[in-house]
């Protein structure tokens, strides 16, 4: 159903949702999804030594690979958490993600972050961003339509296709079609037709009419 006038929602389930965009949301931010338990451990030791320097001199801020559990939990459960300082802040999100973790399944997790990710403005959850973009289902998308949907969310803003950042969606839509040929969610061919196929996106002026 929708929710309120602030916000564009609809919710669906994780089976209304194409396997492609499922892959290319994994591939883009979290490989370990499937293997982690909330925490990708060795994610977060490597950042921490990346960035060892600026850590240790507090310059920096509090780094580690975010997964798709912790990212739900900041989207859902911690996003009106203010006033707390960004330690505390990130501890509570490995604890949250750590439970949710345990007590949701894998696809339960995938349908709700799917269901909650912020595409700018008012637009909220997969089957919204689909039919503001492409007045499609997000059953029906294409692989690179769903390359796409995996790139906005980065920096919806900046990124949008109907701002003047279309060079950079493109090259992050490119690098999150990489990624899924890395994986091995799509074959060189469908990586290759993806890369090349023209994406047409809804016209802005009239996408808010159904």
């Amino acid at each position: 159903g929708k929710f309120s006038n602030s916000r564009k929602q609809t919710i669906v389930k994780i089976n209304q949702i194409d396997k492609n965009v499922i892959n290319a949301f994994i591939s883009a931010e979290d490989k370990t999804f499937y293997k982690n338990h909330g925490i990708d451990f060795e994610g977060i030791i490597k950042a921490a030594l990346k960035d060892v320097i600026i850590f240790v001199t507090g310059k920096g801020r509090l780094v580690g690979a975010s997964t798709i559990t912790q990212q739900l939990v900041k989207n859902t459960l911690l996003k009106k958490d203010q006033g707390v300082g960004k330690y505390v802040r990130k501890l509570k999100e490995w604890v949250l993600a750590l439970k949710i973790d345990k007590s949701l399944s894998k696809e339960e997790i995938l349908e709700a972050y799917l269901n909650e990710i912020p595409y700018g403005g008012t637009i909220y959850g997969i089957q919204e961003a689909s039919q503001t973009y492409f007045n499609k289902n997000a059953a029906d998308l294409s692989i690179a339509e769903a390359a796409y949907l995996a790139a906005i969310p980065q920096s919806p803003t900046y990124l949008s296709p109907y701002g003047k950042n279309k060079a950079s969606l493109e090259a992050r839509k490119n690098l999150v079609l990489s990624r899924m040929r890395e994986v091995g969610f799509i074959t060189e061919e469908e990586y290759n037709t993806a890369k090349s196929e023209l994406v047409v996106f809804v016209p802005q002026e009239t996408n808010g009419i159904k």
